[in-house]
């Protein structure tokens, strides 16, 4: 049975869409999802499921979590070897003097059009670096978030896409989660 990462944008930030990760595992395992996993409380999910489209594994999910809690949440799912492969292609990795503290990748839930991978570039200010990969944008972000003119910006109207990010760690903590369920 393949496993899929789902990524929820924008939980249990504030006092807003707040979750708790073991009601967010029951809303899985009500979808018929096994061996459901969480990742610290900012909504990541390792699951086991049939075959499916990883468009529609998140949209499914965003109407259950809809159903169990009332409020919309945005939902991005990668496949267990996706998620090994954009580990892989990491760009800033093959650089000497990076950070793997300061590396961030920003999930998309579809390919950004050119235009908006343009903008994104004019809006990136040194030492601030990026890299967009198909339906993943690899940033380094050298003094952090809070200091990124580029992470002000509301990336997702820029890129006309739905976007959640995740910091190295914890892109690495998913893959080796799902290395455990094979």
């Amino acid at each position: 049975m393949p496993i899929y990462i789902s990524m929820l944008r924008g939980i249990n930030v504030g006092a807003h869409k707040r979750i708790k990760m073991d009601q967010l595992r029951k809303s899985f395992e009500a979808l018929g999802f096994e061996q459901v996993k969480t990742y610290i409380q900012s909504g990541n999910v390792v699951f086991k499921t049939g075959k499916s489209s990883v468009s529609q594994l998140s949209k499914r999910i965003e109407e259950r979590i809809l159903k169990d809690f009332g409020f919309s949440v945005s939902v991005i799912s990668r496949t267990a070897g996706e998620m090994e492969t954009m580990i892989a292609n990491n760009p800033f990795l093959k650089q000497r003097a990076i950070d793997p503290g300061k590396l961030h990748v920003m999930f998309l839930s579809d390919a950004p059009a050119s235009a908006g991978v343009k903008k994104l570039a004019d809006l990136t200010a040194a030492p601030d670096q990026f890299h967009c990969f198909d339906r993943e944008i690899y940033f380094y972000l050298p003094n952090g978030v809070s200091q990124s003119v580029l992470m002000k910006r509301t990336v997702d109207r820029i890129l006309a896409v739905v976007t959640t990010a995740r910091n190295w760690r914890t892109v690495n903590a998913l893959h080796q989660m799902c290395q455990d369920c094979l």
